[in-house]
């Protein structure tokens, strides 16, 4: 089973630590289950940030690892994520990654090791490692190359042959499911790869033939009022229903839902004046209590419900002033359609379990700053794992028998207004 134990900066960026290469450096990396590939920003990379707000950054530098190998254009592994014709035999694989605030990273692919921690017992880990194909940052632009909240790359955990969990699958280390708990009140989590047997979740059944991790919306309750939304608000074409992404901050929601929930949020909260943050929030006075606001439930197949509460929708930029987390609009399809995902914000405090194998996405509430248990498939032995029991420098790990179009939405960890 591995473990991630995650940080969090002020408001929703998950990130973990990593060691790779021989010797073995450290590395944080945003968790991001809306992308496809591992990277990290490599020695003598352009427009890569030099310092963070968070931590310290560390470039990767196949040069000093005496484990890092080049991926050639006719490795197997490259027709993954380089559609591109001019990549020749013999050449290095390079890869091109665009998210979805205009950001992008390039660079080329390297092969080395990834150096994971064991779960061996209750709270107890050992050391393990494996191998793993991941990109060489060269290039970044946008938000990738800012220092505000900056960390060393992105782990993609997404569904396709190149993404972290689909690699550790294919060489039989692991099963294709994993599990998070973002604790928004704390601060860290857990990010668990394998059989996750508590708490138990109710799953609803992802969407087929979507690259992403969707899920069909039937309705939007706001308090004991359902939204009366039209048969197509959430149909953005090839990419129908909803897309559950922790690689995002905030909710994103077509016009024709956010304006009637918005609505019917501020209903009973008449009083309040809205004025706009950052030319994106919609941000307003208030000292009261945040229960006085309803709580938002997304109800989806298989009687399987998400609530959503004030104190995670509504976040506080001053003593006196809270913004909203629904956004209308900004991220669409290629053909212009209005893309709904839940991020961090859905998401936070709740077991979210991902089982790929089976098709099926499950959650419930929990405390995240407690515990999960998780089984060990090769003795059968049930472990308990808790978010603050592993250190910080043992940010993932791996139970013996390890039953284990990229989304970058602009994160922030402080407001200026």
């Amino acid at each position: 089973m591995l473990i991630l134990v995650l940080s969090v900066c002020n408001f929703s960026l998950y990130f973990a630590k990593i060691g790779l290469g021989t010797p073995s450096r450290d590395f944080h990396v945003q968790v991001d289950t809306g992308s496809d590939i591992l990277w990290v920003n490599c020695a003598g990379c352009i427009r890569c940030p030099r310092k963070s707000d968070l931590v310290e950054l560390t470039p990767y530098d196949a040069d000093a690892s005496s484990t890092a190998k080049s991926v050639s254009c006719s490795d197997n592994f490259c027709s993954y994520v380089n559609q591109r014709s001019e990549c020749h035999s013999g050449s290095t694989c390079q890869y091109v990654i665009l998210y979805g605030d205009g950001s992008s990273t390039n660079g080329y692919l390297v092969r080395d090791v990834v150096h994971l921690d064991l779960v061996t017992g209750n709270r107890q880990t050992g050391s393990t490692n494996g191998t793993i194909i991941f990109g060489c940052g060269s290039k970044q632009s946008g938000q990738l190359g800012e220092s505000q909240a900056a960390v060393d790359g992105i782990m993609g955990f997404g569904q396709s042959n190149s993404s972290f969990i689909s690699q550790l699958a294919s060489q039989g280390k692991v099963k294709r499911s994993f599990a998070h708990c973002l604790d928004n009140n704390n601060g860290g989590g857990i990010f668990a790869i394998g059989e996750v047997v508590s708490p138990k979740v109710k799953t609803t059944p992802m969407l087929s033939k979507s690259a992403h991790y969707s899920v069909n919306l039937n309705a939007i309750e706001v308090g004991n009022s359902v939204l009366q939304l039209s048969s197509d608000a959430f149909d953005s074409g090839d990419d129908k229903g909803v897309i559950i992404d922790s690689g995002t901050t905030l909710v994103y929601l077509p016009d024709a839902v956010y304006n009637p929930l918005m609505n019917q949020i501020l209903a009973s909260h008449q009083e309040l004046t809205l004025h706009t943050v950052q030319d994106s929030f919609t941000c307003f006075h208030y000292i009261d209590k945040l229960d006085r606001f309803p709580t938002v439930t997304f109800q989806f197949d298989k009687s399987v419900s998400l609530a959503v509460y004030p104190r995670e929708y509504l976040f506080q930029v001053r003593e006196d002033t809270w913004c909203f987390g629904w956004q209308n609009g900004g991220l669409q399809t290629k053909g212009g359609a209005s893309l709904t995902i839940l991020g961090d914000m859905a998401l936070s405090n709740k077991l979210v379990v991902y089982d790929i194998e089976n098709q099926v996405i499950g959650w419930t509430n929990h405390n995240c700053s407690g515990g999960i248990q998780v089984k060990d498939e090769e003795t059968g032995a049930i472990y308990t794992v808790g978010a603050h029991n592993l250190s910080w420098s043992s940010s993932l790990a791996i139970t013996k028998l390890l039953t284990l179009v990229s989304f970058l939405i602009p994160f922030f960890c402080n407001i200026a207004l």
